[in-house]
């Protein structure tokens, strides 16, 4: 299809359908690759953070508003899988939104590598959320159920380095048939002549 031919309102609805099916479906791909352990995608007992990937991918397009709030329900799902506590809602909010803003500054292009380099950055951001979490929770809480204060920053440096590699090397699997469709989709849902 081209670009300068219109489509009609029955077919725009259609592609507004699918990609309501594409966003959502992605989604819970990603949810569903979460506690998957497969052969190369493990490292020091760490796996890749699906959502996270998915989450830079869609909020390096959108404003902050929509990477904060697609990051506040996706934060919510992994809640759902693993544990309100420490919750990953923070840190995924916090990347949704920061994701969107680098965009918008326009500091790093839209490509593999700069996907790829955000996805390590904001990887390390939130695995030092959680890391946080527990930290505040050891400090207030005399029964805290968590490791000493220097445990949890050795951890933290092992899962959040683990993460991030993986993220970074997997992300290329995420963005690449989501940015094309997401390019063809803008380009279908173009006005006439625009």
């Amino acid at each position: 299809m081209t670009a300068g031919r219109s489509i009609s309102m029955a077919q725009r609805r259609r592609y507004r359908w699918i990609n309501i099916g594409v966003v959502v479906g992605s989604a819970l791909v990603c949810t569903l690759l979460l506690p998957m352990r497969l052969p190369g995608m493990v490292l020091l007992g760490v796996s890749p953070s699906w959502l996270l990937m998915w989450l830079v991918v869609w909020s390096v397009q959108r404003t902050a508003l929509e990477g904060a709030i697609a990051g506040l329900i996706l934060g919510l799902i992994h809640d759902g899988l693993t544990g309100y506590f420490p919750t990953h809602t923070i840190g995924l909010t916090l990347v949704g939104f920061l994701t969107a803003r680098i965009q918008k500054q326009r500091f790093i292009q839209e490509d593999f590598v700069s996907v790829a380099i955000i996805v390590f950055g904001m990887t390390v951001l939130a695995q030092t959320s959680m890391a946080l979490q527990i930290t505040l929770h050891q400090l207030v809480s005399s029964t805290s159920p968590y490791p000493t204060l220097p445990e949890i920053w050795l951890q933290h440096q092992r899962i959040a380095l683990s993460s991030a590699i993986l993220s970074s090397l997997w992300a290329p699997a995420v963005y690449y048939p989501l940015s094309r469709w997401w390019a063809h989709y803008e380009q279908v849902m173009a006005p006439p002549g625009g």
